[in-house]
């Protein structure tokens, strides 16, 4: 709860949002508000992020969680000169690569309850059923680089600018990696298509 007369530590003195590199120099002096405002800022986009990295909602969850601490343990030594925003996305990026790496046991798929609400045929569902689970396995069969740029670029909407920024590789990397998943998917999906 906040004081009154108090602003909360995402607001300037006249109530409006503070920039991120004023936010990051309080948080390097000590205030907590100021790092939970950047929490807040960043929330969404990291679970987005989260979700298309680990496909478990758990698992995001602790990804969140996790990258939130790093880039807490780490704030100290950021350079407030730089953005915040792409170096957050490579840290949840590059711990969920190492949460993936760390997983050895295979969890199954939890069943949505809705799916089961009858709201279309039973084989229109089978069908659509079929198609995610044939689509899931195609992109789980990718390299996992390859399936973090289709995530970025075709889900995340993000552009190849971007998803080059956050991977730390040219543009020319990132399309080569697209056109490669892309000729993979083609191939394992062709029965669809067809």
């Amino acid at each position: 709860m906040i004081a009154a007369g108090a602003m909360p530590a995402g607001a300037g003195d006249a109530g409006e949002p503070i920039d991120d590199r004023e936010l990051l120099v309080r948080v390097q002096g000590g205030d907590i508000g100021a790092f939970d405002a950047l929490v807040q800022r960043y929330l969404p986009r990291a679970r987005v992020l989260a979700n298309r990295l680990m496909q478990d909602p758990d698992d995001a969850d602790d990804l969140v969680q996790d990258a939130f601490l790093r880039a807490l343990d780490r704030i100290a030594t950021f350079d407030v000169g730089r953005a915040f925003g792409p170096w957050f996305t490579r840290l949840v990026i590059n711990t969920g690569i190492d949460q993936r790496r760390r997983q050895s046991v295979r969890r199954t798929e939890s069943h949505d309850p809705e799916t089961f609400a009858g709201k279309s045929s039973p084989h229109r569902d089978a069908e659509r059923a079929e198609l995610r689970q044939s689509l899931d396995k195609a992109l789980q069969e990718l390299p996992d680089r390859q399936r973090l740029v289709v995530s970025l670029f075709e889900i995340d909407g993000h552009s190849t600018e971007e998803v080059a920024s956050m991977l730390s590789v040219s543009q020319v990397t990132v399309r080569w990696h697209l056109h490669q998943a892309r000729r993979t998917l083609r191939e394992a999906l062709k029965g669809w298509m067809e």
